[in-house]
């Protein structure tokens, strides 16, 4: 009993309900309080992330020697199709479902958080795509030229990155976890908003699930190794998730479990799991596109036609690529495409945004799950390929 209050799942979902309790009974008074904690945890948290991509992807590319190009493109290609198959089965639920569907909705009446009491800006040395093209191209390079001394550099920098994660960012994301939620139950959004849309909610949710069953398997077939190996220490990381609506701030949860599994390679994992919490939003791109469909039939009177999805699927395909592993980071950049392909106004827009903050946290656990299995892919592919670590 001791070492489950001790464990950190329990530590998550009791900040969790904590902060859900809190932000009830505070007024505006402690909530700037708790807002301005927010913020700096924030701060901290997205500070690290690009020293965390630096630590982990970079020494990863040199202990794979010249197989780094290789598994690179391979990594890209499978993150790319399971985001665009992803949108193109949420599409067809769409189609089948929505029609049959009464959703009204009503995006106000929510109180507003007060103001950060004082603002401790932290910004970080570079932003994450900078980071993950650096990271790229400095272990690319030093494969290339064979510079000990450089990948000697890195392993150290990896250990030092290590340390940052185990003593300050799985320290705090209680504390995170907490002020999130007790700012979206001071908002009124969980009691006021969830009802609203808890039909779509729940109809997202299943298809993330199945998604990521589908994943799981192929990668599973593919590897020819057990999935339930991967997936069974993934449980601290989607509860991370749910909590903080960051694969960012998951990052270090989602390295420490995939660590855990005996099917998945060391290499593979510091190598895989870093990259994909930056270019695979399965998840997030899947809810975005249910959304989309429901949100046009409720403004519009009608959904998108089936050549227009299709565009639209496969451009945000690419923009879940280049989209940073953060709170939103599939449905901020892609608004261009929202407004230009599907032709939403700034309603249709604001509404999206509203709606997909609701679920925001179970899209991003699905993409950390998911990710999970992608590394899975990419240890049977090092296997088939015979790249072995260090491989020159």
């Amino acid at each position: 009993m001791k070492k489950i209050l001790k464990s950190l799942p329990f530590r998550l979902l009791l900040a969790l309900v904590i902060g859900i309790v809190l932000g009830r009974l505070f007024n505006e008074g402690p909530m700037k309080v708790v807002v301005t904690i927010q913020y700096v945890l924030g701060q901290l948290i997205t500070f690290c992330v690009p020293l965390i991509v630096l630590g982990f992807i970079t020494p990863s590319i040199t202990k794979l020697g010249n197989s780094a190009s290789k598994l690179l493109g391979f990594a890209v290609l499978i993150a790319y199709v399971s985001s665009i198959l992803a949108a193109f089965m949420s599409t067809g639920a769409g189609y089948l479902l929505i029609p049959h569907l009464s959703i009204a909705t009503d995006v106000e009446g929510l109180r507003e958080l007060p103001e950060v009491v004082f603002q401790l800006n932290i910004p970080q040395i570079m932003n994450v795509m900078s980071a993950l093209v650096l990271s790229i191209l400095i272990g690319l390079a030093a494969t290339w030229t064979k510079s000990k001394l450089t990948c000697d550099l890195l392993a150290e920098f990896q250990s030092i990155v290590l340390k940052i994660v185990s003593s300050v960012i799985i320290p705090v994301l209680p504390f995170y976890i907490a002020a999130t939620f007790c700012s979206l139950s001071y908002e009124g959004m969980i009691t006021s908003q969830l009802p609203v849309f808890l039909k779509i909610i729940i109809i997202v949710m299943i298809g993330h699930y199945i998604w990521l069953a589908v994943l799981y398997l192929v990668a599973g077939a593919y590897s020819r190794k057990n999935p339930i190996e991967v997936v069974k220490h993934y449980g601290p990381a989607y509860l991370t998730a749910v909590g903080t609506m960051s694969s960012a701030a998951t990052l270090a949860v989602a390295l420490s479990g995939a660590r855990k599994s005996s099917v998945l390679r060391q290499d593979m994992v510091d190598f895989g799991v870093p990259l994909f919490a930056n270019i695979h939003l399965c998840g997030s791109v899947l809810t975005e596109v249910f959304f989309c469909m429901t949100i046009s039939q409720m403004l519009y009177g009608h959904l998108p036609s089936i050549g227009t999805m299709i565009l639209f699927c496969m451009l945000l395909g690419i923009f879940a690529i280049g989209a940073p592993g953060v709170r939103g980071g599939s449905v901020m950049p892609s608004l261009g495409l929202i407004t230009g392909v599907l032709a939403f106004d700034s309603a249709g827009a604001a509404l999206l945004l509203a709606i997909f903050a609701l679920q925001d946290s179970f899209g991003t656990a699905c993409n950390v799950t998911g990710d999970g299995a992608l590394t899975l892919m990419l240890t049977g592919f090092a296997d088939k390929h015979k790249l072995n670590e260090g491989a020159k």
